[in-house]
Protein backbone atom coordinates (compact mmCIF):
# COMPACT_ATOMS: atom_id res chain seq x y z
CA UNK A 1 0.00 0.00 0.00
CA UNK A 2 1.37 3.93 -0.90
CA UNK A 3 0.57 6.82 0.89
CA UNK A 4 0.22 9.97 -0.54
CA UNK A 5 -0.95 13.24 1.12
CA UNK A 6 -2.02 16.68 0.15
CA UNK A 7 -0.54 19.64 1.31
CA UNK A 8 -0.59 21.52 4.04
CA UNK A 9 0.50 18.38 5.85
CA UNK A 10 -2.21 17.23 8.22
CA UNK A 11 -4.89 18.96 5.73
CA UNK A 12 -8.60 17.76 6.06
CA UNK A 13 -11.59 18.56 3.85
CA UNK A 14 -13.19 21.33 5.68
CA UNK A 15 -16.46 20.87 4.09
CA UNK A 16 -18.20 24.23 3.41
CA UNK A 17 -15.86 25.92 6.22
CA UNK A 18 -12.62 27.88 5.27
CA UNK A 19 -9.08 26.19 5.44
CA UNK A 20 -7.69 25.95 8.97
CA UNK A 21 -4.54 26.27 7.61
CA UNK A 22 -3.80 27.44 4.12
CA UNK A 23 -1.38 26.35 1.76
CA UNK A 24 1.63 28.09 2.03
CA UNK A 25 3.07 28.17 -1.95
CA UNK A 26 6.18 28.95 -0.85
CA UNK A 27 7.14 25.82 1.66
CA UNK A 28 5.78 23.42 -1.19
CA UNK A 29 9.27 22.28 -2.06
CA UNK A 30 10.42 22.00 1.68
CA UNK A 31 7.61 19.70 2.57
CA UNK A 32 7.76 17.69 -0.76
CA UNK A 33 11.52 17.20 0.33
CA UNK A 34 10.76 15.93 4.15
CA UNK A 35 7.84 13.80 2.41
CA UNK A 36 10.59 12.31 0.35
CA UNK A 37 13.62 12.20 3.27
CA UNK A 38 10.45 10.36 5.28
CA UNK A 39 9.63 7.91 2.98
CA UNK A 40 5.82 8.96 1.46
CA UNK A 41 4.44 7.35 -1.12
CA UNK A 42 3.64 10.11 -3.15
CA UNK A 43 2.13 13.77 -3.14
CA UNK A 44 -0.81 15.00 -4.48
CA UNK A 45 -2.55 18.48 -5.39
CA UNK A 46 -6.20 19.29 -5.66
CA UNK A 47 -7.83 22.64 -7.25
CA UNK A 48 -9.33 24.36 -5.10
CA UNK A 49 -7.49 27.58 -4.53
CA UNK A 50 -4.18 27.06 -6.38
CA UNK A 51 -3.31 25.73 -9.97
CA UNK A 52 -2.64 22.44 -9.12
CA UNK A 53 -0.14 21.93 -11.81
CA UNK A 54 2.19 25.02 -10.84
CA UNK A 55 2.26 23.50 -6.88
CA UNK A 56 3.37 20.22 -8.97
CA UNK A 57 6.24 22.25 -10.41
CA UNK A 58 7.67 23.75 -7.50
CA UNK A 59 7.44 20.00 -5.99
CA UNK A 60 9.12 18.14 -8.67
CA UNK A 61 12.37 20.74 -8.52
CA UNK A 62 12.27 19.94 -4.90
CA UNK A 63 12.66 15.92 -5.37
CA UNK A 64 13.82 13.42 -7.39
CA UNK A 65 11.93 10.09 -6.01
CA UNK A 66 8.58 11.02 -4.59
CA UNK A 67 5.42 10.22 -7.04
CA UNK A 68 3.29 13.42 -7.93
CA UNK A 69 -0.56 13.73 -8.86
CA UNK A 70 -3.42 16.33 -9.44
CA UNK A 71 -6.15 15.03 -7.08
CA UNK A 72 -7.93 16.64 -8.58
CA UNK A 73 -7.46 18.47 -11.67
CA UNK A 74 -10.64 19.59 -13.04
CA UNK A 75 -11.06 18.24 -16.59
CA UNK A 76 -13.86 20.26 -18.58
CA UNK A 77 -13.17 23.54 -18.42
CA UNK A 78 -9.73 23.04 -20.21
CA UNK A 79 -9.57 21.60 -23.61
CA UNK A 80 -7.73 18.20 -24.03
CA UNK A 81 -4.59 19.46 -25.51
CA UNK A 82 -4.08 21.66 -22.81
CA UNK A 83 -4.60 19.26 -20.07
CA UNK A 84 -1.96 17.12 -22.61
CA UNK A 85 0.30 19.61 -22.54
CA UNK A 86 0.58 20.15 -18.74
CA UNK A 87 0.68 16.59 -17.82
CA UNK A 88 3.59 16.46 -20.73
CA UNK A 89 5.60 19.05 -19.27
CA UNK A 90 5.06 17.79 -15.92
CA UNK A 91 6.03 14.22 -16.81
CA UNK A 92 9.19 15.33 -18.19
CA UNK A 93 10.32 17.40 -15.26
CA UNK A 94 9.99 14.75 -12.98
CA UNK A 95 11.51 12.14 -15.17
CA UNK A 96 8.37 10.33 -14.85
CA UNK A 97 6.70 10.32 -11.27
CA UNK A 98 3.50 12.26 -12.73
CA UNK A 99 -0.28 10.98 -12.48
CA UNK A 100 -2.80 12.73 -14.05
CA UNK A 101 -5.60 12.54 -12.24
CA UNK A 102 -9.35 14.48 -13.46
CA UNK A 103 -12.40 15.29 -12.06
CA UNK A 104 -15.76 15.76 -13.62
CA UNK A 105 -17.29 18.42 -11.22
CA UNK A 106 -20.72 19.29 -10.68
CA UNK A 107 -23.04 20.59 -12.92
CA UNK A 108 -23.61 23.83 -11.24
CA UNK A 109 -19.84 24.61 -11.08
CA UNK A 110 -19.40 23.81 -14.75
CA UNK A 111 -22.19 26.36 -15.54
CA UNK A 112 -22.07 28.65 -13.03
CA UNK A 113 -18.38 29.00 -12.13
CA UNK A 114 -16.92 27.73 -15.41
CA UNK A 115 -19.33 29.35 -17.60
CA UNK A 116 -19.50 26.06 -19.63
CA UNK A 117 -22.19 24.15 -21.57
CA UNK A 118 -23.49 21.26 -19.13
CA UNK A 119 -23.03 17.63 -20.41
CA UNK A 120 -23.46 14.09 -19.39
CA UNK A 121 -20.64 13.74 -17.02
CA UNK A 122 -19.55 10.19 -17.53
CA UNK A 123 -19.40 9.46 -21.79
CA UNK A 124 -18.13 13.11 -21.88
CA UNK A 125 -14.87 11.89 -19.66
CA UNK A 126 -14.64 8.38 -21.69
CA UNK A 127 -13.96 10.82 -24.40
CA UNK A 128 -11.96 13.22 -22.37
CA UNK A 129 -9.46 10.74 -21.14
CA UNK A 130 -9.57 9.12 -25.01
CA UNK A 131 -9.05 12.46 -26.56
CA UNK A 132 -6.23 13.53 -23.81
CA UNK A 133 -3.89 9.62 -24.75
CA UNK A 134 -4.38 11.14 -28.32
CA UNK A 135 -2.57 14.28 -28.16
CA UNK A 136 0.16 11.97 -26.36
CA UNK A 137 0.47 9.55 -28.64
CA UNK A 138 1.01 11.98 -31.42
CA UNK A 139 3.76 13.87 -30.16
CA UNK A 140 5.24 10.49 -28.70
CA UNK A 141 5.31 8.63 -32.18
CA UNK A 142 5.06 11.67 -34.87
CA UNK A 143 1.81 9.95 -36.23
CA UNK A 144 -0.91 12.51 -37.04
CA UNK A 145 -3.75 13.73 -34.88
CA UNK A 146 -7.04 12.10 -35.82
CA UNK A 147 -9.26 11.95 -32.99
CA UNK A 148 -12.72 12.39 -33.26
CA UNK A 149 -15.82 11.99 -30.73
CA UNK A 150 -19.12 13.84 -29.94
CA UNK A 151 -17.41 16.78 -28.12
CA UNK A 152 -13.66 17.10 -29.76
CA UNK A 153 -12.81 16.49 -33.14
CA UNK A 154 -8.86 16.93 -32.88
CA UNK A 155 -6.64 17.22 -36.62
CA UNK A 156 -4.14 19.96 -36.24
CA UNK A 157 -0.70 19.37 -34.93
CA UNK A 158 1.82 21.66 -36.47
CA UNK A 159 5.73 21.12 -35.37
CA UNK A 160 5.30 24.37 -33.92
CA UNK A 161 3.31 23.12 -30.84
CA UNK A 162 4.23 19.42 -31.16
CA UNK A 163 5.81 19.01 -27.70
CA UNK A 164 7.46 15.83 -29.04
CA UNK A 165 8.61 12.33 -27.62
CA UNK A 166 9.93 12.40 -23.61
CA UNK A 167 11.55 9.79 -21.71
CA UNK A 168 8.86 8.83 -19.78
CA UNK A 169 5.62 8.97 -22.02
CA UNK A 170 3.26 6.31 -20.19
CA UNK A 171 1.19 8.90 -17.69
CA UNK A 172 -0.99 7.44 -15.53
CA UNK A 173 -4.83 8.50 -15.79
CA UNK A 174 -6.72 8.30 -12.37
CA UNK A 175 -10.84 9.99 -12.59
CA UNK A 176 -12.24 10.97 -9.73
CA UNK A 177 -16.03 8.85 -9.37
CA UNK A 178 -18.55 7.88 -6.68
CA UNK A 179 -20.93 6.26 -9.01
CA UNK A 180 -21.04 3.68 -10.69
CA UNK A 181 -21.33 4.80 -14.88
CA UNK A 182 -18.09 7.05 -13.67
CA UNK A 183 -16.35 4.13 -12.00
CA UNK A 184 -17.46 1.90 -15.07
CA UNK A 185 -15.36 4.93 -17.19
CA UNK A 186 -12.35 4.70 -15.27
CA UNK A 187 -11.96 0.46 -16.14
CA UNK A 188 -12.85 1.36 -19.64
CA UNK A 189 -9.98 4.22 -20.22
CA UNK A 190 -8.03 4.72 -17.21
CA UNK A 191 -5.39 3.80 -15.17
CA UNK A 192 -6.97 4.29 -11.10
CA UNK A 193 -9.80 5.56 -9.60
CA UNK A 194 -10.37 8.08 -6.85
CA UNK A 195 -12.90 7.39 -4.43
CA UNK A 196 -15.18 10.25 -2.88
CA UNK A 197 -14.57 10.04 1.14
CA UNK A 198 -18.21 9.20 1.84
CA UNK A 199 -17.15 6.13 -0.08
CA UNK A 200 -16.88 3.29 2.51
CA UNK A 201 -14.94 -0.31 2.14
CA UNK A 202 -18.63 -1.84 1.16
CA UNK A 203 -19.34 0.54 -1.31
CA UNK A 204 -16.08 0.21 -3.00
CA UNK A 205 -16.00 -3.32 -2.94
CA UNK A 206 -19.84 -4.13 -3.74
CA UNK A 207 -20.49 -0.93 -5.94
CA UNK A 208 -17.56 0.44 -7.56
CA UNK A 209 -15.27 -2.23 -8.20
CA UNK A 210 -17.65 -3.96 -9.86
CA UNK A 211 -18.49 -1.14 -12.20
CA UNK A 212 -14.62 -0.55 -12.67
CA UNK A 213 -14.61 -4.73 -13.96
CA UNK A 214 -17.20 -4.21 -16.18
CA UNK A 215 -15.68 -1.32 -17.88
CA UNK A 216 -12.31 -3.05 -18.67
CA UNK A 217 -14.05 -6.02 -20.14
CA UNK A 218 -16.14 -3.56 -22.44
CA UNK A 219 -12.79 -2.32 -23.44
CA UNK A 220 -10.61 -5.80 -23.13
CA UNK A 221 -8.22 -4.12 -20.35
CA UNK A 222 -6.24 -5.75 -17.75
CA UNK A 223 -6.58 -4.66 -13.66
CA UNK A 224 -3.38 -6.02 -13.31
CA UNK A 225 -1.91 -2.52 -12.66
CA UNK A 226 -4.87 -0.51 -11.90
CA UNK A 227 -5.25 1.61 -8.55
CA UNK A 228 -7.38 2.81 -6.24
CA UNK A 229 -6.55 6.01 -4.85
CA UNK A 230 -8.55 6.90 -1.30
CA UNK A 231 -9.11 10.17 0.75
CA UNK A 232 -10.49 8.50 3.94
CA UNK A 233 -12.67 11.07 6.15
CA UNK A 234 -9.99 11.25 9.33
CA UNK A 235 -10.19 11.99 12.60
CA UNK A 236 -6.92 12.14 14.32
CA UNK A 237 -4.81 14.47 16.96
CA UNK A 238 -1.59 13.79 19.34
CA UNK A 239 -4.22 13.28 22.18
CA UNK A 240 -7.91 12.41 23.20
CA UNK A 241 -8.51 15.67 24.40
CA UNK A 242 -7.36 17.22 20.75
CA UNK A 243 -8.83 14.61 19.39
CA UNK A 244 -12.82 15.77 20.26
CA UNK A 245 -12.22 18.88 18.11
CA UNK A 246 -11.44 16.73 15.23
CA UNK A 247 -14.27 14.56 15.79
CA UNK A 248 -16.85 17.48 15.67
CA UNK A 249 -15.30 18.52 12.14
CA UNK A 250 -15.77 15.06 11.07
CA UNK A 251 -19.49 14.69 11.98
CA UNK A 252 -19.49 18.45 10.19
CA UNK A 253 -18.24 16.86 6.77
CA UNK A 254 -20.14 13.63 7.08
CA UNK A 255 -23.14 15.79 7.30
CA UNK A 256 -21.78 18.41 4.15
CA UNK A 257 -21.53 15.55 2.20
CA UNK A 258 -25.11 13.35 2.82
CA UNK A 259 -26.55 16.63 1.73
CA UNK A 260 -25.10 16.74 -1.68
CA UNK A 261 -26.88 14.94 -4.40
CA UNK A 262 -23.95 13.61 -6.48
CA UNK A 263 -22.86 11.53 -3.09
CA UNK A 264 -26.31 10.28 -2.27
CA UNK A 265 -25.56 6.55 -3.70
CA UNK A 266 -23.33 6.13 -1.10
CA UNK A 267 -25.77 6.95 1.83
CA UNK A 268 -27.97 4.64 0.36
CA UNK A 269 -26.12 1.85 -0.11
CA UNK A 270 -25.73 2.11 4.05
CA UNK A 271 -29.66 2.32 4.35
CA UNK A 272 -29.35 5.93 4.71
CA UNK A 273 -31.29 7.52 1.91
CA UNK A 274 -33.64 9.30 4.63
CA UNK A 275 -31.08 10.69 6.51
CA UNK A 276 -29.38 12.52 2.85
CA UNK A 277 -32.91 13.66 2.24
CA UNK A 278 -33.27 15.26 5.27
CA UNK A 279 -29.31 17.00 4.99
CA UNK A 280 -30.46 17.98 1.67
CA UNK A 281 -33.24 20.09 3.00
CA UNK A 282 -31.47 21.51 6.04
CA UNK A 283 -29.21 22.60 3.28
CA UNK A 284 -31.29 23.96 1.04
CA UNK A 285 -32.56 26.44 4.14
CA UNK A 286 -28.65 26.82 4.76
CA UNK A 287 -29.55 25.73 8.18
CA UNK A 288 -25.73 24.63 8.16
CA UNK A 289 -25.51 25.03 12.54
CA UNK A 290 -28.14 21.93 12.49
CA UNK A 291 -26.66 19.63 9.82
CA UNK A 292 -23.81 18.04 12.37
CA UNK A 293 -26.23 16.78 14.55
CA UNK A 294 -27.87 14.53 11.90
CA UNK A 295 -24.69 12.48 12.17
CA UNK A 296 -25.00 10.31 15.73
CA UNK A 297 -21.94 8.06 16.45
CA UNK A 298 -23.20 4.82 14.21
CA UNK A 299 -23.05 7.11 11.61
CA UNK A 300 -20.08 8.69 12.16
CA UNK A 301 -17.95 5.20 13.06
CA UNK A 302 -19.15 3.97 9.39
CA UNK A 303 -17.79 7.25 7.64
CA UNK A 304 -14.59 8.40 9.46
CA UNK A 305 -11.41 6.31 10.56
CA UNK A 306 -11.17 7.89 14.18
CA UNK A 307 -7.55 7.56 16.35
CA UNK A 308 -4.86 9.21 17.93
CA UNK A 309 -1.78 9.09 16.28
CA UNK A 310 -0.35 6.26 18.07
CA UNK A 311 -3.90 4.15 16.65
CA UNK A 312 -4.67 5.65 13.15
CA UNK A 313 -2.10 3.47 11.17
CA UNK A 314 -3.32 0.92 12.14
CA UNK A 315 -7.06 1.63 11.83
CA UNK A 316 -6.40 3.03 7.96
CA UNK A 317 -5.42 -0.64 7.43
CA UNK A 318 -8.03 -1.94 9.44
CA UNK A 319 -10.88 0.08 6.62
CA UNK A 320 -8.82 0.10 3.55
CA UNK A 321 -6.50 -2.59 3.50
CA UNK A 322 -8.90 -4.94 1.12
CA UNK A 323 -10.42 -1.86 -1.26
CA UNK A 324 -7.45 0.41 -1.54
CA UNK A 325 -3.77 0.45 -3.05
CA UNK A 326 -3.18 4.18 -2.22
CA UNK A 327 -4.24 5.90 1.00
CA UNK A 328 -4.05 9.54 1.29
CA UNK A 329 -3.34 10.72 5.28
CA UNK A 330 -1.03 12.95 6.73
CA UNK A 331 -0.42 14.88 9.98
CA UNK A 332 0.62 18.42 10.72
CA UNK A 333 4.50 18.27 11.46
CA UNK A 334 4.96 20.73 14.05
CA UNK A 335 8.06 19.80 15.61
CA UNK A 336 10.67 17.00 16.03
CA UNK A 337 8.23 14.63 17.55
CA UNK A 338 5.53 14.80 14.74
CA UNK A 339 8.02 14.60 12.47
CA UNK A 340 9.15 11.21 13.87
CA UNK A 341 4.91 9.86 14.14
CA UNK A 342 4.61 10.88 10.56
CA UNK A 343 7.73 8.80 9.45
CA UNK A 344 6.38 6.16 11.95
CA UNK A 345 3.22 6.02 9.80
CA UNK A 346 4.16 5.74 6.51
CA UNK A 347 6.41 2.98 7.49
CA UNK A 348 3.67 0.90 8.95
CA UNK A 349 0.94 1.96 6.34
CA UNK A 350 3.69 1.35 3.70
CA UNK A 351 4.32 -2.11 5.19
CA UNK A 352 1.26 -3.62 4.32
CA UNK A 353 1.41 -5.18 0.85
CA UNK A 354 -2.02 -4.46 -1.34
CA UNK A 355 -2.61 -7.84 -2.24
CA UNK A 356 -5.97 -8.18 -1.06
CA UNK A 357 -7.17 -4.58 -2.85
CA UNK A 358 -5.40 -6.71 -5.72
CA UNK A 359 -7.77 -9.22 -5.42
CA UNK A 360 -11.07 -7.05 -5.23
CA UNK A 361 -9.83 -5.08 -8.31
CA UNK A 362 -9.52 -8.24 -10.49
CA UNK A 363 -12.51 -9.72 -9.05
CA UNK A 364 -10.93 -12.30 -7.07
CA UNK A 365 -12.25 -11.37 -3.37
CA UNK A 366 -15.53 -11.97 -2.40
CA UNK A 367 -17.94 -9.21 -0.79
CA UNK A 368 -16.64 -10.24 2.95
CA UNK A 369 -13.28 -10.74 2.12
CA UNK A 370 -12.48 -6.92 1.67
CA UNK A 371 -11.13 -5.53 4.97
CA UNK A 372 -9.32 -7.06 7.77
CA UNK A 373 -11.86 -5.59 10.84
CA UNK A 374 -15.67 -6.35 10.13
CA UNK A 375 -16.96 -2.44 9.37
CA UNK A 376 -19.25 -1.94 6.82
Amino acid sequence: MRLETLLPLGKVDPGLRTPDTPLDIWSVGENAALLEEIGYGGLVVEETKDDPFAVLTLAAQATTRLRLGTAVAIAFPRSPTITALHAWTLQKLSRGRFTLGLGSQVRGHITRRYGMPWSPPGPWMREYVRAVRAVWHTWQTGEPLDYHGEHYDLTLMVPLFDAGPIEHPEIPVHVAAVNPYMCSVAGEVADGVRPHPVCTPSYIAEVMLPAVQRGAARSGRSLADFRVCMKPLVASARTAEELEVKVRDARARIAFYASTPGYRAAFEHLGLGDLASEAAVLSKAKRWEVLPGLIDDDVLDRFAVIGTYDEIGDRLLDRFAGVVTDVEFSIAVRDDEDRATLAGLARTIQAHDDAGARRAITGGAGVRDYRRTPIR
